[in-house]
């Protein structure tokens, strides 16, 4: 079987599990165009294709001998680590296929040995755990839902195991409001955690792993809560004001949690464009690859116009940024960080990850 094919059959598995839009909410429509089933012309020129073969060669090599990614005060992070693996994967490596198989074997390797007793994927120096945990759990269920289980592996049944721990973690750690916060306890919720959350567990439905619809559903209402009239989202439920970073990530947690068509979301993506829009808004530095990872999301899962718009412009925009050696920076995060979040985006059209689709 082919590496192409056996992530053919991870969409396919995705399509079967879907999650289902939550109550109330409208169907996408049939003759809405989205990214997924429409290409826009020349997304990926040959120049892309060579910045994104140098950002990989380069990522690779920031890869530590115990398979994590990350240096200085974030060494060894999970959550590094996690979007290192995505950002390979994006490319159709699985575990010891592709190219950089290894690569993500190793890192799913370390991940795996940084999970807790009762499921939290955490590393010594973490402040905010659950943002790890996070992007840990999508990772692992992505790999698990693109291997069609892992195959009878050691490696897979681990992966499973630990996936399910760590989805009975964030349901458990679901606060009244309907949010997650920095630490596994319900009392706390913010857009920004609670996104990362929402994104796990759908990629864990995709996979195959039980799903409370209440959960989402709650998280959804969450959300919504945290609108504001210009359309943008702030922080949290109390009254604050509309960023652009948390705005994209509230849209995106909207379309993972099965809202195709909402006014919510309408508003969320005209905000979006009208605060960051490549090459009309200058760039904003402050969470920049923390918010261009959500906005091509978003921007992908709309389809139609948004994307038709947004991506030459993120693609020209990050390429152009993109250092000789092949990677990007990013002041607070690190070099790891910054050109795994430019690899994600920048291979949204090789549309190998299931969780990028509808």
């Amino acid at each position: 079987m082919t590496l192409a094919s056996v992530c053919l059959l991870g969409v396919m598995g995705w399509a079967q599990g879907a999650a289902q839009p939550a109550e109330g909410a409208a169907q996408p429509s049939e003759t809405h165009l989205t990214a997924e089933n429409m290409a826009a012309p020349d997304e990926m020129p040959d120049w892309l294709l060579k910045s994104v073969e140098l950002g990989l060669a380069r990522l690779a090599r920031e890869q530590q001998a115990d398979g994590s990614f990350g240096a200085g005060r974030y060494g060894g992070n999970v959550a590094v680590t996690a979007l290192a693996g995505i950002a390979f994967m994006a490319d159709g490596n699985l575990p010891g296929r592709g190219p950089y198989g290894e690569h993500v074997r190793k890192s799913l390797e370390y991940v795996l040995s940084r999970q807790a007793e009762n499921g939290l994927f955490v590393a010594e120096a973490s402040q905010s755990p659950m943002y790890g945990h996070g992007f840990v759990t999508l990772f692992i269920a992505e790999v698990y839902g693109m291997t069609a289980g892992g195959g009878d592996t050691v490696l897979a049944r681990r992966t499973h195991e630990a996936l399910v721990r760590a989805v009975r973690l964030i349901e458990q750690s679901q606060n009244s409001e309907g949010g997650w916060r920095y630490n596994p306890v319900p009392y706390d919720a913010d857009v920004s955690v609670t996104i990362c959350q929402v994104m796990a567990l759908r990629s864990a439905r995709n996979a195959g792993i039980e799903v409370r619809k209440e959960v989402i559903d709650r998280a959804v209402e969450y959300v919504k809560r945290c609108q504001n009239p210009d359309g943008g989202f702030r922080y949290q439920a109390e009254a604050g004001t509309s960023l652009w970073a948390r705005s994209a990530a509230g849209v995106a947690t909207l379309y993972y949690a099965g809202i195709y068509e909402d006014d919510s979301i309408t508003r969320g993506l005209r905000y979006v464009r009208d605060q960051s829009l490549p090459g009309r808004v200058p760039p904003q530095r402050a969470h920049y690859h923390y918010g261009h990872y959500y906005a091509v999301q978003a921007m992908y899962l709309a389809g139609g116009g948004s994307w038709a718009e947004w991506w030459p412009a993120i693609r020209n925009e990050m390429v152009a940024s993109q250092s000789p050696d092949g990677g990007w920076e990013d002041r607070s995060y690190g070099t790891a960080y910054a050109t795994s979040m430019c690899l994600i985006v920048l291979q949204m059209p090789k549309r190998y990850l299931p969780i990028f689709q509808r």
